[in-house]
């Protein structure tokens, strides 16, 4: 008899066959890697075989993932919109799935500050891109350049700074809760040496 091929179980053996072919593993490789047979596989997959707690997390494992991702049922708050930084003229949108987890988007005109006192440390991690142009970060003593299309991620109690190079450049970053909270704490004095959210 076949399982029901709606709601949250239709939804999550369609996620574990297209998990599944994503990495590009056949019915017997995914079965291996969660000990399962490939017939039990191929069952739970076609609705043939009643989903099992102990089996989904088993399955989560093999594919990487986890157990509340594989279950996640859609979203109706799929698309949302920024919020202005003010005078600043950034953007920045919340991550939903990681409350704290902020993205924030940023032209930056002024170059890094030159007095190494100017530049912060905090707890906390941060990622950016550089969209357009060029970006100097200053990281502990380290002076480097990003340019367009290039990538930066460094945990911030690194006395760290950011700032254009050659002309205006535009910076996307993703900031954790601790990241954000550090620069929302250094007020306007470093607004121009720092990537300002």
């Amino acid at each position: 008899m076949t399982q029901e091929d709606g709601g949250l179980d239709g939804l999550v053996r369609k996620r574990i066959r297209a998990l599944r072919v994503a990495q590009g593993w056949s019915l017997e490789e995914l079965a291996a890697r969660a000990r399962v047979s490939q017939s039990t596989l191929s069952r739970i997959e076609n609705g043939r075989r009643r989903l099992a707690l102990d089996q989904l997390v088993t399955l989560a494992r093999a594919l990487d993932t986890s157990l509340d991702q594989l279950v996640e049922t859609e979203v109706d708050d799929v698309v949302s919109n920024a919020t202005s930084e003010g005078a600043h003229g950034g953007l920045r949108w919340p991550i939903k799935a990681q409350p704290g987890m902020t993205v924030v988007r940023q032209r930056m005109t002024d170059p890094p500050p030159d007095n190494p006192s100017r530049m912060r440390a905090h707890p906390g991690r941060e990622w950016l891109v550089v969209i357009s142009g060029t970006a100097t970060l200053l990281l502990g003593s380290r002076r480097l350049r990003i340019e367009t299309n290039q990538a930066a991620e460094f945990p911030t109690m690194l006395p760290h700074a950011i700032g254009a190079e050659g002309g205006p450049c535009e910076v996307l970053g993703i900031f954790d809760r601790d990241a954000r909270r550090g620069h929302q704490r250094g007020g306007e004095a470093g607004r121009s040496d720092r990537l300002r959210q």
